[in-house]
Parts: structure tokens; C-alpha cells; sequence
């Protein structure tokens, strides 16, 4: 079995993390996080729990108060019918839920219906799960949705989970309540598995969220995966959560988070509670913000980098996920078996601007990128200025 694990793909998004390391004085455009501070109220919580030593173990569910508040959330906010606290599993980032709900859900052989482009550890958690990534296109004339004509025919009798992610990393493409209860009328008819990826559900500029689990029928055949790490800025603390109303499945997965991690972290779990039982302001403000953000990228990408870059804002996340023109690379001499690889370590060895190649999320997207808008003002003018004069230095040498 350990040698199985030299098979699993490690994401582009870690290796270039680890390249950034690297390059003095970085544009940290590559990593999937906010420039925001943690809200007052989860670090008020934070420190009151250190005076008050909250530092032992706990229920590996979680801890009974912090369960409430997720089941209350997901009822009131996400209309998902969550009848008992139990129903809640609190997961060390969302990442781990879905670690555990793969590890969970599938069996040698079974496959799952993923967009392409995807966040990258979800195909390599469901090789390591022993199941196979059935990755079916987002079309980016769609608004980067599903032609849920083409979900279908990717079903076969193999097929075991369909995987939602919406708002969508790296496209922010947004499915529409007509898609997702025609895609919830599939998982009933084919007798799917639902595992819906709700991370960034509060980033969201055109369009509305909806949460499959909340449609009729459908709670009990889907598993709901959300994160605070997006929504409250904090990415590092690792504070995640999924429900499951099927006992005997919640009982696998729970065992699952046991033996992986035994309990999240007491004081990430006080401090969520402290953030979820305070205002929730930060949550507007901060999508505010990530708006105004993103359309300053790409103006900026529009000045910085014309006719190297296309593509239209998301309708959420906060990414910008673009096209490279292929006869500007290839005229400038970026080059290489992978294009998306290519730009990516030019602009990372020339303008110190961490990105993420495309192809790694899926291989409908060679020859994309994808930059994080939600990083901060200074950051963003800083890389935008820095790709302008490396790709104006081409056009010297090339003119």
C-alpha cells in the first residue's frame, strides 16, 4: 500500500509553492488565500480559550457547541434540512473532509464525475481513495459550467459519485438552480452519491448559491463540504466541516477523521465558535472587497499584458483564470512541452509572480493560468507592474 502512495500526483499548486519559496521578494499570486486578517471575534475566542487552557483532546466529531453552530448555519443559511447535530463532522480544513468522505464513499474501481478545470487534490485524494477522477469539461463559453448532456453520457455503470464545485476553484464558474436540480434529478436516477464542494459559497458577484443538499430528496444521497478557511480569512488555522445524515456512512467517515488526525485542534475549534456566534459582517465586507479586487486585475492584466491574456471576471471565487495567446508565446520563445508550464516558470523566474498552470487542473485547460485576485492592493499593483515590464522587455528583444 505505501508504494501505491508514489503514484499519487502532488499538485502544481504545492510545487510551485515550494519554487516561491525560493525568489526573493515573491508575488504570492499562486496561493488560494485572502490578504485579510482573521475577524476580531475569531481571535478574541482564540486567545480566551489559550487562558482558559482548552488544550486537550476532544470528541472527534467535535466539540458539541461548535456542531450546533454548523448545523444551525447549513439549515439557516444553506436550506439544507440537517435534523440532528450528530449529522456534523468537524474536519481539519476541507481538505481533510474530503479525504474523508472519499475515503468513505468509494471502493477500488468506482468513479466519479469531476469538472475539468478542478482544484487538483480532489482527482489525487480519489486516486489515493482508490477511486478514478472521471473529469468531464467546464466550457468557458458556458460561463465555465457543465453541458450537463456531456455529465451524462461520462455516467457508467461504474460511476459512484458526482462531484460539485461551485462557486468553482480555479474558474469561478457558477452552476445555475435550473443545472443543479437537473443535476440532482441525474444523481436520484443513476442512484449517485453527491459530494458538493461548497468552499467558496460566500464569494459569489453575479448569480446566487445553491446547495444541492437542500433540494427535495436530495439530503440523504449528498454529503455537503464546507471551510471557514475562505469565507473568515483563515486559511492556516484548518477549521472545516461536512454532515451526513446516513449514519452508517457518517460512522466510516468519522472513523476516518479519527485515525488521521483524532481531533481538530481545541483552540481552531473555540475560535470558530467565537467567529460563528459574533457578527458576521466580515463575510460581506470581505467579498466586497474581493470584488473591487478582481476587477482591478484585470484591468490591470489588461494594461500589464495585452494580447498575451484572455478571458472574461468570474462570477466568483476569487481567481483569474485566462488564456494564453499561443502565437504571442511562441514568438516570444515561451516554449516547452507544456505551455501553462512554460508561462508559468517565465513569470516566476523573470517577474517573481507565483501562478498556477492550467493543465494541472484538468487537460482541457492547457494553455490557461490561473493568478489569485484575492491578494492585497499592494501585492496586485506590484506583480501587475512586473509582469508589464517583463512582457515589455520581450517586445523589445522580439520587435
Amino acid at each position: 500500500m505505501g508504494k501505491f502512495y508514489d503514484s499519487v500526483p502532488v499538485s502544481a499548486i504545492v510545487r510551485i509553492r515550494d519554487m516561491m519559496y525560493s525568489v526573493k521578494d515573491p508575488f504570492r499570486l499562486d496561493q488560494g488565500d485572502v490578504s485579510f486578517d482573521a475577524p476580531d471575534t475569531f481571535k478574541q475566542a482564540v486567545a480566551k480559550a489559550m487562558v482558559e487552557n482548552r488544550t486537550h483532546y476532544l470528541p472527534t466529531p467535535g466539540i458539541p457547541r461548535l456542531r450546533q453552530l454548523f448545523a444551525a448555519k447549513m439549515r439557516d443559511k444553506n436550506g439544507i434540512p440537517v435534523e440532528s447535530d450528530d449529522d456534523v463532522v468537524i474536519t481539519n480544513g476541507g481538505t481533510h473532509g474530503i479525504y474523508a468522505v472519499l475515503h468513505a464513499l468509494l471502493e477500488p474501481g468506482d468513479e466519479m464525475i469531476v469538472p475539468d478545470p478542478e482544484w487538483p487534490p480532489t482527482m489525487a485524494i480519489t486516486q489515493a481513495a482508490g477511486g478514478v477522477a472521471v473529469q468531464v469539461r467546464l466550457h468557458e463559453r458556458r460561463g465555465w459550467r457543465w453541458d450537463l448532456d456531456e455529465v451524462e453520457r461520462a455516467i457508467t455503470p461504474k460511476t459512484r459519485v458526482l462531484y460539485l464545485n461551485s462557486p468553482n476553484n480555479p474558474s469561478g464558474g457558477i452552476l445555475t438552480r435550473a443545472e443543479i436540480e437537473r443535476l440532482a434529478a441525474i444523481a436520484r436516477e443513476r442512484d449517485l452519491w453527491v459530494l458538493s464542494d461548497e468552499a467558496y459559497e460566500d464569494i459569489i458577484y453575479n448569480g446566487e448559491h445553491v446547495s444541492i443538499a437542500s433540494l427535495p430528496g436530495m439530503y440523504e444521497r449528498t454529503i455537503p463540504i464546507y471551510t471557514m478557511s475562505k469565507s473568515y480569512a483563515i486559511t492556516g488555522v484548518r477549521v472545516g466541516y461536512f454532515a451526513i445524515k446516513d449514519k452508517k456512512m457518517r460512522d466510516r467517515a468519522t472513523k476516518i477523521v479519527l485515525y488521521t488526525t483524532s481531533n481538530v485542534s481545541s483552540i481552531a475549534q473555540y475560535g470558530a465558535v467565537g467567529a460563528l456566534e459574533g457578527s458576521q459582517d466580515c463575510i460581506t465586507e470581505f467579498r466586497k472587497e474581493l470584488l473591487d479586487r478582481r476587477d482591478f486585475f484585470y484591468k490591470g492584466l489588461a494594461e500589464a499584458a495585452p494580447g498575451v491574456f484572455s478571458g472574461d471576471a468570474p462570477d466568483g471565487a476569487f481567481y483569474a483564470f485566462v488564456k494564453i495567446n499561443a502565437a504571442w508565446a511562441k514568438d516570444a520563445g515561451i516554449a516547452g512541452d507544456s505551455l501553462s508550464w512554460a508561462m508559468a516558470e517565465h513569470l516566476i523566474k523573470h517577474a517573481r509572480i507565483g501562478c498556477v498552470p492550467g493543465v494541472d487542473f484538468g487537460p482541457n485547460c492547457e494553455g490557461y493560468m490561473r493568478f489569485c485576485t484575492g491578494r492585497g492592493r499592494d501585492e496586485l499593483t506590484g506583480a501587475l507592474a512586473s509582469m508589464k515590464e517583463t512582457f515589455a522587455s520581450i517586445a523589445a528583444r522580439t520587435a
